[in-house]
């Protein structure tokens, strides 16, 4: 079965690269925020612990409701992360698609002339 063909706008590719940009730094920044808070939550966690090992205090901030939460949180910011920019990359790729379709069609209108 052969793919389907689609004129590629370039205008538009240019379009939506500059409009969800923000939403794609918007999502990053949200991720790095997330995994930056991960270390401190540990910490404040294994500061609660009665327990007195290191080891324990690390076991007990692992598995509390708060740090499981907290990871689920990073898991779907890098998903909405990876959204964003595999689609801006789609978009990037078309455009070059577009480029190349047209530089072909310059070569072969100067053969045909």
């Amino acid at each position: 079965m052969k793919p389907e063909t689609r004129v590629v706008d370039p205008n538009d590719c240019v379009d939506y690269l500059y409009e969800f940009a923000p939403e794609y730094a918007k999502a990053k920044g949200e991720l790095a925020e997330l995994e930056a808070y991960k270390s401190s939550l540990k910490a404040i966690k294994m500061k609660q612990s009665s327990e007195q090992s290191l080891g324990a205090q690390e076991r007990e901030a692992y598995a509390s409701q708060d740090y499981q939460d907290l990871c689920k949180a990073i898991g779907a910011a890098t998903y909405k992360t990876e959204m964003w920019k595999y689609r801006l990359e789609a978009a990037k790729l078309r455009f070059e698609a577009w480029r190349t379709q047209e530089a072909s069609n310059r070569n072969l209108e100067r053969l045909t002339k």
